[in-house]
């Protein structure tokens, strides 16, 4: 097992240190550092600039919005920073969701496994050099009424692929990226609960007739060094909250319904009704601790390095850490979990 690093939004928090954090990461070994974004920063220019500063590590895309980009722009943006990093570059992809997609992008929430599976199919065209033509629901080149021509891109990349991870929450999506992904970046991934997630991943893998020797399973997991994980577990409550309760609406919340299919249905349904109702320390609280639990590390070292192991043995392939707590301590974070996997013994 790998590990990476998450870095989440620029602009956040202590930015300084957490660029630093990709620097860091480097020297100690982890394979990948992440960016994400959503309707602040952007996370091409983060990556271009942490690539431009480190040496070995991958920079990923965790995600790039799918409604933000044409996939033809997404396919030169990728081809092109995999090429200035030397083969560096992971694009991970996700649908967003509609308040996102359609208040701040001005694009249609709709068929979300489908609109995805052209994406992928024009972004893979574009960066196989070929001109590309495509005719699907919701995607055509060139438009077939004007001047426009079937184009491809002017320059060799650095490679014919970039390796494409789907940032997979539902069942038919889950099967998607078994089916044409390289990778997949799951949330909140508790080893307990994940095998029906990857019960989906494999069933269109199967109905492809690929094999996933190789796929990277990638989950982005809260890390949090203290003497006493239940005290380190109210770290990521405002998280954990932010994202069961109020990413998305009533209706189309997809955390929400991820933590329903954990079992906890009735927390879940609290969270997200406090939340709403903008009472975030009471739905910090309703977040029950076995939830915080199974989807994060916390504790001491050897907690974490037994935490680690059980990730692995459930699959994981790349284990992206996300450091929570003072900005002095990230650093250290970083530290303990590269001697946690050490002493797990799957690094």
């Amino acid at each position: 097992m790998r590990m990476g690093l998450n870095l989440g939004y620029w602009g956040t928090g202590d930015n300084s240190a957490n660029l630093a954090l990709a620097g860091k990461a480097d020297e100690l070994g982890y394979s990948v550092v992440w960016a994400a974004e959503a309707y602040g920063s952007d996370a091409v220019t983060m990556l271009t600039w942490i690539a431009a500063r480190t040496a070995r590590i991958d920079v990923g895309s965790a995600v790039l919005q799918i409604p933000a980009r044409t996939p033809a722009m997404t396919g030169m943006t990728a081809a092109t920073l995999d090429t200035l990093s030397g083969g560096r570059f992971r694009l991970g992809l996700g649908v967003s969701g509609p308040q996102v997609s359609e208040g701040w992008h001005g694009v249609r929430f709709a068929d979300p496994v489908g609109r995805t599976r052209e994406y992928v199919e024009i972004v893979r065209a574009v960066q196989s050099r070929r001109r590309v033509r495509f005719s699907g629901e919701h995607f055509e080149l060139p438009l077939p009424d004007g001047p426009g021509l079937a184009l491809g891109l002017t320059f060799r990349p650095e490679r014919k692929q970039v390796p494409v991870y789907l940032a997979a929450i539902g069942p038919k999506n889950l099967e998607l990226t078994g089916e044409m992904a390289d990778g997949w970046l799951p949330v909140f991934f508790s080893p307990e609960h994940a095998g029906e997630q990857l019960s989906h991943i494999r069933a269109g893998a199967e109905a492809a007739g690929r094999s996933l020797d190789g796929f990277d399973i990638a989950p982005s997991v809260p890390l949090v060094v203290g003497d006493d994980w239940r005290e380190c577990a109210d770290a990521v409550r405002a998280h954990a909250a932010l994202y069961v309760g109020g990413m998305g609406s009533r209706k189309q919340n997809f955390y929400n319904r991820l933590a329903v299919r954990m079992g906890f249905e009735a927390e879940a349904a609290e969270v997200q009704e406090r939340y709403l109702a903008r009472d975030y320390e009471g739905a910090q609280a309703a977040v029950p601790l076995e939830f915080l639990d199974a989807t994060s590390l916390l504790g001491p070292r050897e907690r974490i390095a037994e935490r680690m192991a059980e990730f692995a043995k459930a699959g994981v392939t790349t284990l992206s850490v996300t450091p929570y707590g003072e900005s002095a301590g990230f650093e250290a974070a970083l530290r303990t979990a590269v001697e946690a996997i050490e002493l797990a013994g799957v690094a």
